[in-house]
């Protein structure tokens, strides 16, 4: 006989605490140490009515719709079941009673008191009492004979007594206890118990072992144990039937034995080893319901299938000759009558007597329909409770005796003060936003259904309207957006009001109302579709748009909740994508990017501690990402006060394999993807969101995509290498050929060149017909921005040459940063060329790579692009392992006036942005060496980055007219710089800029404004000689001034082409650049 255990969840304080079932099995009552009597539904009842009956609980007992409770002021009362209200009180003792019984019939009480006696009452009269004096320790249980002839008592002094009722005699006793001065010091509580219906054993527990002793002849005629008994038992429970005893030690171990076998069927454990307070038998399933000494409330399931309705009938009737000839049964009795029929009947089998039996339907029940709830919000019929708890404020309420009151709190005290309200009308319902309170009530027999809203943010005197309904009208559901309000009623329609009480659109709604949220524009309904079967909901949801262009987004698309749970939570995240949680703590979130499918984000029962633990959901954020929650404790939701706490959980997607590198990168990812999709709605309504932010989301998911593209790399899987570069943006695709080439991946990187090529013809394409569906809409168009969607050259493995693969290494080191440009991130979104070139342009498009990008966008190009392409400036190596300069189209610098105006017609110039002051500060840090000529370090190729370094010193060597500006810095740093390459010789250039800007900043303002006054001074001072020399320029004619040009261009060419074989890889590809052909 397997039985299922059911996790335990929190029911009272730690103390002892008691437990019982109503005669029914509806309801399970237990009453603890807090002074309260709960009564729950089931197990999952997450809402358990509570009855306050003192300062503390020791005992309790329920039979008939009486509930008797021995409390802490050493009284025994009465209240009424299940309402709760006290019906007096029944006896007092001088100390406490530790424990009370019921008879069989339920028209006398029994109890125990530490002060050594125990009192039989009468319920009708309770100045009918018998006193039972006799123990000479405290009483620790006592037990009514089913047939109300004896009453049997436990005491600390070690004996178990059976009296008889009539006199108060005392019939047999046995000393089987360990002797104690107190119940809190006993080993055990002893709780004895009758055979029900017959009486014919009591059951004592009794060390390791259950002692169980004849009627009458009051001998121990049988001891069950069993090995998984190691500690002494403590509790003993008869099931209905009176075949089996359970009893619980002091260890959490349980036990079933059947009592004709004398064999244990059934072995328990406490999860938790607790000891075990009481025991309960459900009164008509084989269930045992428990509690121990922490307060927890645990049930056991599936005990005995033989019991219930048939196993009680069949053993309700004699199961001994003594028992069926007993001389106090009632033979008379119309169940002895129906007894003597039903055996008549036997005899006489032709007689019809009996319908024909039906086949009944065997197969899964209908489930109960969800009843309407509001949004974090508590239930309605507790006296405080919280209305509505938001990103905006808190709504809580008061119903009881002494105010009927509702105060709203707002988390942002300068949006609003604090409201103080009466609920007069009752009020039930509430929902809060920045711009109103939105409360509604119930119809009642003294006013109808009725809507209030008070709009805090209107300029009128008066800020409330109110609405009442029709009589057969009843509100559900309400809830606010930006300028609207909403509310469902029982008569399945959905009305929508403005902020001011305007009646606006009405609409059907296809099934009754579950709940309603709103967010902006945004209005969600979730509705009953039809009826669930075997513990599941059938729950559809809708959602609308209500701007300027009313639109329905989701329309009856069934809710996918979690087996056998319900809608607990919906809402909308503070971005505006909705979410909503399900009673077994799944968070799902609407993926817009994946055809509005929903998507789990999070699961709130992976950090709960224990089983009886939940997270109550109060709202989510995507940026960043975070779901904020309340822990509850034994409840799913939290009490008013104390004020509980707001926890952050993580948001994680239920990706496979997230214990490995590949299955984490691969989560982030995609959660990334799913928690930035907010953009593209926010942009496509007009709404205002942070570039900054989006641009950042874009670089990580770049950087995780080159991050699985390495880890394929590694473990030689090359078509996923290619599936990964699908989602890679063209700066980021380069970067990943350059890796594949590093990696003598030819193969790959010859595949990704041409993926990369069809990318780019793709852009193009959808270019042009972005263009024509445009026409009339100009563009600025520069070869900066050209640059960011050129292909690469698809002959990158071309030409691998060994005396270059330095330059290779060296350009995949400047290429290890994964940042995007404004267009690149366009590019990553929309798949759309934005900076687009002219359509008669006849330029053909050259390849870059992400590291020249970079650097061209962050310096002052010195050197005039004066030809037809766009990358006849860009440095590179003569022969490189990749072709990425093979398709750039050489031209000479010897090229007259006109030519040069053709091109700049045709070819975009490439030139800095000239809001992006910064660029002019970082000159020639790809191209030029910025050491200087007293020292003979040169910068190693590992320090070589595609950042652009924040302030570098411009070359001394440049030949150009316009001489670049020096800061206050630069001059301070050209002057400080022997004395930090002594501190530090071994510095590189780069850190020795970064050590000179640390030492720049300490200085006092007034001596960096005093090298700032220099600097100035010492760009206005310019030498006599240049000043001839620019004279001189002047006056030549255009012939003498284009000879001059070309033989200065020869001989710098002469010049580099003289520089020695050790220099810098900067200065080679600076060389290259400018070679003639």
């Amino acid at each position: 006989m397997p039985a299922e255990r059911k996790p335990m969840r929190y029911a009272h304080p730690e103390g002892y605490t008691g437990v019982c079932f109503d005669e029914t099995g509806r309801y399970i009552v237990t009453g603890g140490s807090d002074g309260d009597v709960r009564i729950w539904e089931s197990l999952d009842d997450d809402d358990p009515k509570s009855i306050n009956v003192g300062d503390k609980v020791y005992s309790l007992a329920l039979r008939n719709g009486m509930l008797v409770t021995s409390v802490s002021n050493n009284i025994v009362q009465v209240n009424s079941f299940p309402e709760g209200s006290p019906e007096g009180i029944l006896t007092r003792f001088t100390a406490e009673a530790n424990h009370v019984v019921f008879n069989n019939n339920a028209t006398s009480v029994a109890a125990g008191s530490s002060d050594f006696m125990v009192k039989i009452i009468e319920i009708k009269d309770n100045s009918q009492q018998k006193t039972i004096r006799g123990h000479d320790g405290p009483i620790l249980s006592v037990a009514f004979d089913p047939k109300d002839v004896f009453l049997a008592s436990s005491s600390c002094d070690g004996s178990v007594c059976v009296w008889k009722i009539a006199d108060q005699t005392l019939v047999s006793s046995w000393s089987l206890l360990t002797k104690f001065n107190e119940v809190n010091r006993a080993t055990s509580i002893c709780r004895l118990e009758w055979q029900p219906k017959t009486g014919k054993f009591l059951a004592v527990p009794v060390e390791n072992a259950v002692k169980l002793y004849e009627r009458k002849s009051w001998e121990n005629v049988a001891n069950l144990s069993d090995d998984s008994i190691t500690m002494p038992l403590s509790v003993v429970s008869w099931s209905p039937c009176g075949d089996y005893v359970a009893a619980g030690s002091i260890d959490g171990s349980m036990a079933v034995w059947n009592v004709q076998t004398k064999k244990c069927v059934e072995r328990l454990r406490h999860e938790k080893a607790h000891r075990i307070c009481a025991m309960a038998w459900h009164p008509l399933k084989g269930n045992i319901a428990y509690t121990d000494s922490e307060g927890n409330l645990g049930m056991f399931e599936g005990i005995l299938a033989d019991v219930g309705s048939k196993g009680l009938a069949s053993h309700s009737s004699a199961t001994t000759l003594d028992d069926l000839f007993d001389e106090e049964s009632d033979i008379g009795s119309p169940t002895h009558l129906d007894k003597v029929a039903d055996d008549d009947d036997d005899d006489h089998a032709s007689i019809p007597r009996a319908a024909p039996i039906s086949v009944g339907y065997s197969g899964p029940l209908p489930t109960p329909k969800q009843k309407p709830f509001q949004p974090c919000s508590t239930p309605s019929h507790l006296s405080h409770r919280f209305m509505v708890w938001n990103s905006i404020g808190i709504i809580r309420c008061y119903s009881d005796d002494q105010d009927n009151a509702i105060d709203v709190e707002f988390h942002d005290t300068s949006l609003h003060h604090a409201i103080h309200l009466s609920n007069v009308l009752n009020h039930t319902m509430a929902d809060l936003s920045h711009e109103a309170v939105l409360l509604a009530c119930a119809k009642s027999d003294e006013h109808p259904s009725t809507l209030q809203c008070i709009h805090f943010n209107s300029r009128d005197t008066n800020k409330e309207w109110m609405v009442d309904l029709a009589d057969n009208e009843n509100i559900e559901a309400i809830c606010l957006g930006q300028g609207w309000a909403a509310v469902s009623t029982s008569a399945l329609i959905v009305r929508i009001f403005s902020i001011g009480g305007i009646q606006k659109e009405l609409f059907s709604l296809m099934g009754p109302v579950v709940s309603m949220s709103g967010h902006g524009e945004q209005l969600m309904i979730s509705y009953h579709q039809g009826t669930g079967f075997d513990g599941d909901q059938c729950l559809g949801v809708q959602l609308m748009e209500l701007g300027k262009r009313k639109t329905q987004v989701l329309h009856g698309v069934p809710l996918p909740l979690s087996r056998k749970s319900y809608l607990a939570w919906q809402g909308f995240s503070a971005e505006g994508t909705p979410v909503f949680a399900d009673s077994d703590g799944i968070v799902r979130m609407l993926n817009r990017s994946l055809g509005n499918t929903w998507i789990p984000v999070s699961n709130t029962r992976d950090h709960c501690k224990g089983k009886s633990d939940y997270y109550w959901v109060i709202g989510i954020h995507e940026n960043p990402q975070q779901l904020r929650c309340i822990p509850c404790k034994g409840a799913k939701f939290p009490p008013t006060l104390p004020r509980p706490t707001v926890t952050v959980l993580p948001l994680k997607l239920p990706y496979c394999q997230t214990s490995s590198e590949k299955g984490q990168l691969e989560e982030q990812y995609w959660r990334s993807v799913l928690f930035h999709n907010h953009f593209d709605y926010l942009a496509a309504n007009g709404y205002e969101f942070d570039q900054a932010a989006e641009n950042q989301a874009l670089k990580e998911q770049q950087e995780l995509l080159m991050k699985m593209f390495a880890l394929s790399c590694k473990v030689d899987r090359e078509f996923r290498c290619e599936e990964l570069s699908e989602f890679m943006t063209q700066n980021v695709l380069n970067l990943a050929i350059k890796y594949a080439s590093r990696s003598k991946r030819l193969t790959l990187a010859q595949r990704l060149s041409d993926l990369a090529q069809e990318k780019a013809a793709t852009l193009n394409a959808i270019q042009v017909e972005d263009m024509e569906l445009n026409t009339g809409y100009s563009r600025s168009v520069t070869g900066w921005n050209s640059l960011h969607l050129q292909p690469p050259a698809q002959n990158w493995i071309q030409n691998t040459g060994g005396g270059n693969e330095e330059g290779a290494q060296n350009d995949a080191e400047e290429d290890g940063s994964c940042g995007l440009d404004p267009e690149e991130r366009l590019h990553a979104k929309r798949r759309l060329n934005p900076f687009g070139k002219d359509l008669d342009s006849m330029e053909k498009i050259t390849p870059k790579s992400v590291a020249l990008t970079s650097n061209i966008l962050a310096r002052g190009n010195p050197f005039k692009v004066t030809s037809g392409g766009i990358t006849n400036g860009l440095p590179g190596t003569p022969t490189r392992n990749s072709s990425i300069l093979d398709s750039m189209v050489k031209t000479s610098k010897r090229s007259t006036s006109n030519s040069q105006s053709v091109n700049k017609e045709k070819s975009p110039v490439l030139k800095p942005l000239i809001s992006k002051l910064k660029a002019k500060q970082t000159q020639a840090t790809l191209f030029q060496s910025t050491t200087p000529k007293s020292s003979s370090t040169i910068v190693e190729d590992k320090h070589i980055e595609a950042k652009p370094v924040q302030t570098v010193i411009p070359d001394s060597k440049v030949t150009d007219n316009k001489k670049p500006k020096k800061t206050g810095f630069q001059l301070w740093l050209d002057e400080s710089r022997d004395d930090i390459i002594a501190e530090s010789p071994d510095l590189t250039e780069e850190e020795i800029i970064k050590e000179g800007m640390n030492r720049f900043r300490i200085l006092s303002a007034e001596e960096r404004k005093s090298w700032t006054e220099r600097a100035k001074s010492a760009t206005n001072n310019i030498p006599d000689t240049e000043v001839k020399k620019r004279k001189r320029t002047e006056e030549l004619g255009a012939d003498e001034l284009e000879d001059k040009k070309e033989n200065s261009e020869e001989s710098e060419a002469s010049a580099k082409k003289k520089k020695p074989e050790h220099l810098s890889v900067n200065s080679r590809l600076s060389a290259f650049a400018f070679k003639k052909d």
